[in-house]
């Protein structure tokens, strides 16, 4: 094995601190990451060395033996590594005369439509920010994972794990869960009923182990956009075509909610754009309530062929309207 520079590789210098060195790594693994560039050799070589090189100076050991051995280091990193414990997460490229690491896409019908777990670790897809609605950070703590038994441990440090979740209203009004795979185990997540879009998810001890302790998984919900409705807060508006004579004589009819449809009863003389509200059908409240279902009726006028307009002429004469433009003082 050729002697590598692992400092030139993440582009650090010698006195980097591990804070600097975490930074670059993920910086290049972004880059350089396999679905980003595929079939590229270069990028692909570049991706294992730049994994082989933050799991040496990550770990304050086979760092100090680094820097003291220089071009020797082949020879210690083929004795060392060959005890490598199969959970070093970072090595995805093989450690040097060690086991050889490998890594897969996560198929999305088996983890409830999550991307792969490396996408989403390193910054996927909307993963630059965890700010819940309005602004306002919003972190559900379900606790540790006191259940799940041992769990193979390695020398290089614990480390947190981010993921992405996204939910259909429908399971925004339900409540939901998701299985994620970290580091070849299989997580079930629940997501409360009413969490709002750019919440996160805390589950304790649900990240990456190492040297006896574990990171922590944060889940980050994504609310897929829903064109019949629009969400304020816990409380939903969606837009209800009615006839006119429905808005004239009154009548009952079905609208739609994220978990089906209610009856709602129009009363006559239901003006276009009138908004109608139907207390405790919008989505869960923490403590148990609810919001509420505002809807706003659109009247679709009918087509009217001259003959019917004729007649529709001799009626709204007989019930003649006033002029809706002149303000009433």
């Amino acid at each position: 094995m050729e002697y590598k520079d692992y400092y030139e590789v993440l582009g650090v210098p010698k006195t980097a601190s591990a804070a600097e060195i975490k930074k670059a790594y993920r910086r290049l693994a972004r880059e350089l990451h396999p679905d980003r560039n595929p079939a590229d050799a270069s990028a692909e070589k570049r991706f294992k060395d730049v994994n082989e090189a933050q799991a040496v100076l990550l770990d304050p050991e086979k760092r100090k033996r680094y820097d003291e051995l220089g071009a020797n280091w082949q020879a210690y990193a083929n004795a060392d590594f060959s005890g490598a414990g199969a959970s070093d997460w970072a090595n995805f490229g093989g450690a040097p005369g060690g086991t050889r690491w490998t890594y897969r896409r996560v198929n999305a019908d088996e983890v409830g439509g999550f991307s792969d777990f490396f996408r989403e670790f390193f910054g996927g897809a909307g993963g630059q920010g965890f700010g819940g609605a309005g602004g306002q950070e919003a972190i559900y703590d379900f606790g540790d994972l006191g259940g799940l038994g041992a769990r193979p441990q390695s020398r290089a440090p614990a480390a947190d794990v981010r993921a992405e979740a996204e939910l259909t209203l429908a399971e925004v009004a339900r409540g939901a869960e998701r299985m994620v795979d970290v580091g070849g185990r299989r997580l079930q997540v629940k997501i409360p009923a009413g969490v709002a879009d750019g919440a996160r998810i805390k589950l304790r001890g649900g990240g990456m182990s190492g040297n006896g302790t574990s990171g922590d998984l944060y889940l980050t919900v994504r609310v897929k956009p829903d064109p019949r409705f629009e969400r304020v807060g816990a409380d939903i508006r969606t837009e209800l075509p009615i006839s006119l004579e429905e808005a004239l004589l009154g009548g009952e009819v079905a609208v739609p909610t994220p978990t089906g449809n209610v009856k709602l009863r129009v009363r006559p003389n239901t003006q276009n754009g009138q908004e109608i509200r139907l207390a405790g059908r919008g989505l869960p409240k923490r403590g148990g309530e609810k919001g509420d279902l505002l809807v706003r009726a659109r009247v679709v006028l009918p087509k009217l062929d001259e003959a019917a307009r004729e007649q529709f002429a001799a009626f709204v004469k007989a019930h003649p309207q006033p002029d809706p433009r002149t303000r009433v003082h």
